[in-house]
């Protein structure tokens, strides 16, 4: 169909790899339909707040439990989840992060280091603060914070069609 669409190519980029997490959102509903399950979105709120998600795909669900907790916190309740018995894998702890859309793709290499990307988020939304009173984390230019801010502000519209998220914070 993308060879229909858009020519024959070695690679459809975001197209192709938003089309995977698509179908796999579409399963996920199916067997929850089928089976009367609530699908959870797996979204958390530094995906959500930079669009890092993939609307009818790993947005599909009714109900977003980690949509309000900052990726370090969910990888934090992920270790303590494991204190007394491992009951996430190491190996999903310890890998980079990745939205696994594409060969050995990472999440750092369209964003920051979730730990920086974090501090910045929780100074424009918690604090509501604009660009240039963002205090930027090593690592991260001024041109940084305001792309990390453009990338809030245009993604309002995935956040308004997210299924309910559980609120753990003030905003």
């Amino acid at each position: 169909i993308f060879r229909a669409l858009f020519g024959a190519k070695r690679d459809y980029g975001l197209a192709q790899q938003n089309i995977q997490a698509r179908i796999r959102g579409a399963i996920l509903m199916a067997i929850s339909n089928a089976e009367g399950r609530l699908a959870l979105a797996t979204g958390n709120k530094s995906e959500l707040s930079v669009g890092y998600c993939t609307l009818y795909g790993d947005m599909a669900g009714g109900l977003a439990v980690i949509g309000d907790v900052y990726k370090r916190d969910v990888y934090a309740l992920a270790r303590f989840a494991n204190r007394n018995a491992e009951r996430i894998p190491l190996r999903t702890l310890e890998k980079p992060p990745s939205a696994e859309l594409a060969p050995d793709q990472k999440d750092s290499d369209d964003l920051p280091p979730y730990d920086a990307l974090d501090a910045i988020l929780e100074q424009i939304i918690e604090g509501r603060r604009i660009p240039s009173a963002v205090v930027a984390p090593a690592g991260v230019s001024a041109a940084g914070v305001r792309e990390i801010y453009r990338r809030v502000d245009r993604n309002e519209y995935k956040r308004r069609q997210a299924p309910l998220v559980l609120r753990t914070s003030p905003k």
